[in-house]
């Protein structure tokens, strides 16, 4: 059994925090009060080859492994949380293109990604179906020889920047059965976006995207018609444990900076890491960290040796990204009056992590997983 990375890992984790501290984190907090996408972004992480890191070599992409996708998660979520969602969403969406698209399909759609000529996101939640998934109402409308979208996806993580989204639409009858996917042209006119105004992660554009008769073929259908909703949702148990670590590496940065602030802060004429009650909670935050960490690289080898992982993913989704928040929150009270100005990068590390808490899955959906995976489905929920 072995805890490390190998030796090219850890090459690549530490060549990451370099460049990641140089390049990303000097944005992270101007960013957020602008509140917009900044175009530069997708490039910057596609020269590090971010934006292809599940991408076969033959497409332009890294062919990595899942816990290599992890460890760069953990490594931006250290400097810029929200460039994560690039990591997030380009590795989520190039497994399921490569698993299920096609010879021609991938020619086509997968450099662009790896390249960050493209910025994909996914939709499935609409504004009355969002855990259940699978009852979701946007149509495709058969015509001619392809089908036109009708209705509205919410909550659209990259929603206002993407310009390419996989898209699942009802083609048949109700249940998973009749959900098809569809790589759709965020672009056309017949498609239209509402940004939201969030607490957190104001840079990512979380958005409503309407489609009024948006056009798509046969050229744009993922996998077989009706089992386009098999075929997304599969690939959700490895990116949760990649979300777990990306919450997790703002949450160490947050923790190194409180370090840092007990030993430089005196108070009685001493450090006041000197003082159990700062002392004790910061050492209990990075054991439980450590912990976290452990589940969600364990959730990402199982991957890597396709074996399953579904009830350690729910694991890493439900665990890492409640405590982060709790963690970073500690820290932000360790860091006193400091820590509570928006000149500091923890308050909104709080605010931008929350979101994942909700996002991609909840932790009551995260326990049902698990609790099925202990007990069997005949006895769990």
């Amino acid at each position: 059994m072995d805890f490390g990375f190998d030796d090219e890992q850890e090459a690549f984790r530490a060549e990451l925090r370099r460049w990641a501290e140089k390049v990303l984190a000097p944005h992270y907090q101007s960013d957020d009060a602008a509140a917009v996408f900044r175009p530069q972004l997708a490039a910057d992480m596609a020269s590090m080859g971010l934006t292809g890191l599940r991408i076969p070599e033959e497409h332009g992409g890294q062919g990595a492994s899942a816990v290599v996708a992890g460890i760069a998660a953990e490594e931006v979520g250290r400097a810029d949380f929200n460039a994560g969602y690039l990591i997030i969403n380009t590795a989520l969406i190039s497994d399921i293109i490569v698993r299920h698209a096609t010879a021609e399909q991938q020619a086509d759609w997968l450099p662009r990604i790896a390249s960050g000529e493209t910025v994909p996101c996914i939709c499935i939640t609409e504004p009355d179906h969002g855990t259940d998934a699978a009852a979701l109402e946007l149509k495709a409308v058969p015509d001619g020889d392809g089908w036109r979208l009708h209705g509205e996806k919410t909550s659209i993580t990259l929603g206002m920047a993407a310009d390419r989204a996989v898209v699942l639409a009802r083609t048949g009858g109700p249940g998973a059965r009749g959900v098809s996917a569809f790589w759709v042209d965020l672009t056309d006119p017949a498609v239209s976006r509402t940004k939201f105004d969030d607490l957190g992660s104001r840079a990512i554009g979380r958005a409503s995207v309407r489609f009024d008769g948006v056009p798509v073929t046969r050229a744009e259908l993922i996998g077989a018609e009706g089992g386009g909703f098999v075929s997304v949702m599969q690939g959700f148990d490895y990116s949760r444990a990649i979300i777990g670590l990306l919450c997790l590496g703002a949450a160490q940065a947050s923790l190194a900076e409180a370090l840092q602030w007990a030993r430089d802060r005196e108070a009685f004429g001493q450090p006041i890491g000197k003082f159990q009650g700062v002392s004790f909670p910061l050492a209990e935050s990075a054991t439980y960290l450590r912990g976290a960490r452990h589940v969600c690289y364990e959730a990402l080898w199982l991957k890597d040796h396709d074996r399953e992982h579904s009830t350690e993913a729910a694991m890493a989704k439900f665990w890492a990204p409640k405590l982060a928040t709790e963690v970073i929150h500690q820290c932000l009270l360790t860091l006193g009056h400091v820590g509570y100005s928006a000149e500091h990068a923890v308050g909104q590390r709080l605010r931008d992590v929350i979101g994942l808490e909700i996002g991609d899955g909840t932790a009551q959906v995260s326990k049902l997983v698990i609790a099925r995976g202990l007990l069997g489905r005949a006895h769990a929920p």
